[in-house]
């Protein structure tokens, strides 16, 4: 089946950043908006992105984007820290071509920034967060530890750039940007779905555990049997879980942009 057309768009972050996005209207809610927001290194032209856009425009209209310093965006990658720019940037364009319910679906960093963005902006009327960290400066894993070269070493960030098109800034934070796991906290009274699999190499189910902790009602986590980590792993049957969540009366329940 093909996937379902997409419009370009060109967005303007509140600190100048010009973001790379696309918008697929819905097949199913008009009046339901998904945010898709990809993990590091990721970007909404990536095979596995369209796909999981196209499944979820059966539930909503899909507005996708490349957070900056990848794909096409402008500026530099701050790794979830400036990142909520992006993200608010995007709910203002659902909420201006006429979604009146606006939900945010992220994966990994892309989760972090959802989770952080609803803390500390709001505009959402449900946040999924899947395959996300608690905490950062994780380096339990492998995969983590090579995240971590490639952030801060500078032959990491070139190779970034150079085989994944993502630009990633050379300076440190300053100061640390408020961690997931006490964004989670702040997410209430919007709902959160917490979703992360048995199998995720990046971040072990103890992150998804602590989101949840962290986080108030109304909140849900669902642990998924051999799913590993973010777009790559996620199947169509799971995306589809999440796009009738959000759907479900209650989930993106209407709150002022």
């Amino acid at each position: 089946m093909p996937l379902a057309a997409s419009f370009s768009a060109t967005l303007m972050t509140k600190d100048g950043v010009r973001i790379d996005a696309a918008h697929t209207p819905s097949r199913g809610d008009a009046s339901l908006g998904i945010i898709l927001a990809h993990g590091f290194t990721g970007s909404w032209r990536d095979p596995t992105t369209r796909r999981i856009a196209h499944v979820l425009s059966d539930f909503g209209g899909v507005v996708a984007f490349d957070f900056r310093g990848h794909g096409r965006s402008g500026g530099l990658s701050t790794v979830g820290d400036a990142e909520v720019l992006d993200m608010d940037a995007a709910i203002a364009h659902a909420r201006s071509v006429g979604y009146s319910r606006v939900a945010t679906v992220g994966f990994s960093m892309g989760a972090a920034v959802a989770v952080r963005h609803a803390a500390l902006h709001g505009g959402a009327d449900a946040v999924v967060a899947v395959s996300g960290p608690a905490r950062w400066y994780y380096r339990g894993t492998r995969p983590m530890r090579q995240v971590h070269w490639a952030i801060e070493k500078a032959p990491g960030r070139l190779a970034a750039r150079l085989a994944k098109r993502t630009r990633i800034r050379s300076t440190s934070w300053d100061p640390v940007p408020l961690a997931p796991y006490e964004a989670a906290g702040r997410v209430s009274p919007v709902p959160l779905l917490i979703v992360h699999g048995d199998a995720d190499d990046f971040f072990p189910l103890e992150h998804a555990h602590q989101l949840f902790e962290a986080a108030r009602e109304p909140k849900e986590l669902w642990i998924e049997p051999g799913y590993g980590h973010a777009e790559s792993a996620a199947t169509p049957d799971l995306v589809r879980r999440i796009g009738r969540w959000i759907s479900r009366p209650g989930a993106a329940r209407e709150v002022a942009p």
